[in-house]
C-alpha cells in the first residue's frame, strides 16, 4: 500500500486552473438510464472515477454476456450497489449481486423489500438486509406503488425511480418521513427529463407512468464533490485565484451548495467564460447550526476545514455518514483528535471544539478505505509542514488525477510503500 506525503512549500499562495473530471453522481445515473434506454440516451464527458468505470463496465458486460446466472461484484461501489440492486431487478436472468467486505456491511434491506413489494424475486445471499443479493428478473408486477423511508439514503428512491418507466404499471413512490438529500432525487428526476421521462410529484407522492425513453445526448457536468476540495485550499490559503472550467452557475448537483457555504469561510464564487474562479476573501461565520442534509458528501471538507480555521462550528444532517465506505463520523472523530480537535454528538447535532487545536510538524491520518477521508485531509498541508496520508491511491474511487492536480497547484506529493504486518 503506498502512502502520500504531502507537503506546500512557500508562503501559502495559490494560483493555478483544474479541469475536474465529470460528476460521478450524474455519470452513475447517466450509465443506468443509458441502459435502460437500450442506448438511445448517448453520454458525453464520463467520469474516469472508479465507481463509474466499474458500473460502466458491468453494464457492458450485462449486454454482451448472457448465461444461466452471472455474478455481478461491485467492489466498494456503494452507488452502483443501490443502482443495480433494482436495474438487475428489471432485467431477464439470475443474478448474485455482491461487493467488498465493507459492501457486505452495507445495508440494503429497505430497497430489496421496496422491489420486492412491486414483485421482485430477489433474496439475501448471506445476511438478512445486507448484500450479496440473488436475483431473478424480470419482475413480474404486483403493485404500482410502495412506500419508502425519506431518511436513510436517496439513492433508493433514485433506483426505483429510474427503472420506473420500464414497469409495465410504471411506478408511485410514497415517501415516508423527510427526505433526506432532495437534490439528489431532483437531479435523477432532472436527468430523466432530459431522457422524455415525465413525472408527477406531490406532497411525499413521486409518480412516473409507463414510458418510453427519447432519443437524447446526456452530457455530464465536472464534479462539484471534487470542486469542494479546491473550496477548502483557497479557505486555508493565504491567497487564491482557482480557476474551475466548465462548472455550471446553474447546477443539477446538490453539492453546488458548497459556493453559499464557504462563502463563510472566506472563498468567493465568481462566473467565467469558462466556468467559475474562486478568491480568498475575509471570512466572516455565522452564528448557528449548518444543516447538511442535502449535501452529506460535503460534510467531511467543511468539517475538516472548520477545525483547521479553529472554529467551533455545529453541524446537523449527518445521518447517512455512518453507513458510507466508512463510519465517517467516527473517522472524523479519530483523526481530528490528532489535531487537537473534538467532535461530540448531542442529540444529532455534532459539534466541533477546537480549544486545543494543535499543528505538529508531521501528522499521520488513516483514510480507512475513504476517499472523501484522504480529500478533505489533504488540504492541512497548507498548515502542517508534512501530512502523510494512509492509502494514496484510495482517491481512484471519484478523483484519480487529485495528486496530480495538488501537484499543478504547487503541493509537493511524495510517495512511499507501506508495509503491512
Amino acid at each position: 500500500m503506498k502512502n502520500a506525503l504531502v507537503s506546500f512549500n512557500g508562503n501559502k499562495e495559490i494560483n493555478t486552473e483544474i479541469t475536474l473530471t465529470g460528476s460521478k453522481s450524474e455519470c452513475n445515473r447517466a450509465l443506468i438510464i443509458s441502459a435502460l434506454s437500450k442506448n438511445s440516451v448517448k453520454l458525453d464527458n464520463l467520469s474516469d472515477a472508479a465507481d463509474t468505470v466499474t458500473l460502466n463496465r458491468i453494464l457492458n458486460e450485462l449486454t454482451q454476456n448472457n448465461p444461466h446466472q452471472q455474478t455481478v461484484d461491485v467492489g466498494p461501489a456503494g452507488t452502483a450497489m443501490r443502482f443495480l440492486t433494482a436495474y438487475l431487478s428489471a432485467q431477464p436472468g439470475s443474478f448474485l449481486l455482491t461487493g467488498s467486505e465493507r459492501m457486505k456491511q452495507r445495508p440494503i434491506g429497505l430497497l430489496a423489500e421496496a422491489l420486492k413489494a412491486i414483485g421482485a424475486e430477489l433474496s439475501y445471499a448471506e445476511c438478512e438486509g445486507y448484500p450479496p443479493l440473488l436475483i431473478t428478473g424480470p419482475l413480474k408486477q404486483s403493485a404500482s406503488s410502495v412506500k419508502i423511508k425519506g431518511d436513510v439514503s436517496s439513492q433508493y428512491i433514485s433506483a426505483l425511480l429510474m427503472i420506473a418507466p420500464t414497469l409495465e404499471q410504471g411506478l408511485t413512490l410514497e415517501i415516508e418521513g423527510e427526505l433526506t438529500s432532495i437534490p439528489y432525487v431532483t437531479m435523477t428526476l432532472d436527468m430523466l427529463a432530459e431522457a422524455g421521462i415525465k413525472h408527477e410529484w406531490s406532497g411525499n407522492s413521486i409518480t412516473i407512468a409507463a414510458q418510453n425513453f427519447n432519443t437524447a445526448t446526456l452530457a455530464i457536468e465536472p464534479d462539484w464533490s471534487a470542486a469542494s476540495y479546491w473550496y477548502s485550499i483557497a479557505a486555508l490559503a493565504n491567497s487564491a485565484h482557482i480557476d474551475l472550467p466548465y462548472l455550471k452557475e446553474k447546477s443539477l448537483q446538490g453539492d453546488s451548495r458548497i459556493r453559499e457555504i464557504m462563502a463563510d469561510f472566506g472563498v468567493k464564487t465568481s462566473k467565467t467564460d469558462k466556468g467559475i474562479s474562486l478568491r480568498h476573501i475575509d471570512k466572516h461565520f455565522s452564528d448557528g447550526v449548518m444543516n447538511l442534509k442535502d449535501c452529506p458528501d460535503l460534510a467531511q471538507t467543511i468539517i475538516v476545514c472548520a477545525a483547521a480555521l479553529s472554529k467551533n462550528l455545529s453541524f446537523t444532517g449527518l445521518e447517512t455518514l455512518k453507513i458510507k465506505e466508512t463510519d465517517r463520523i467516527m473517522a472524523l472523530q479519530n483523526e481530528l483528535a490528532k489535531i487537537g480537535v473534538k467532535l461530540t454528538e448531542d442529540n444529532l447535532i455534532y459539534t466541533l471544539n477546537c480549544d486545543s487545536l494543535k499543528f505538529p510538524d508531521h501528522v499521520s491520518f488513516k483514510t480507512y478505505d475513504d476517499h472523501r477521508m484522504a480529500m478533505a485531509f489533504a488540504p492541512l498541508a497548507l498548515i502542517i509542514k508534512e501530512v502523510e496520508l494512509e492509502d494514496m491511491d484510495v482517491v481512484e474511487k471519484s478523483y484519480p488525477d487529485f495528486w496530480k492536480d495538488l501537484s499543478r497547484a504547487g503541493f509537493t506529493i511524495t510517495e512511499h510503500l507501506q508495509i503491512k504486518n
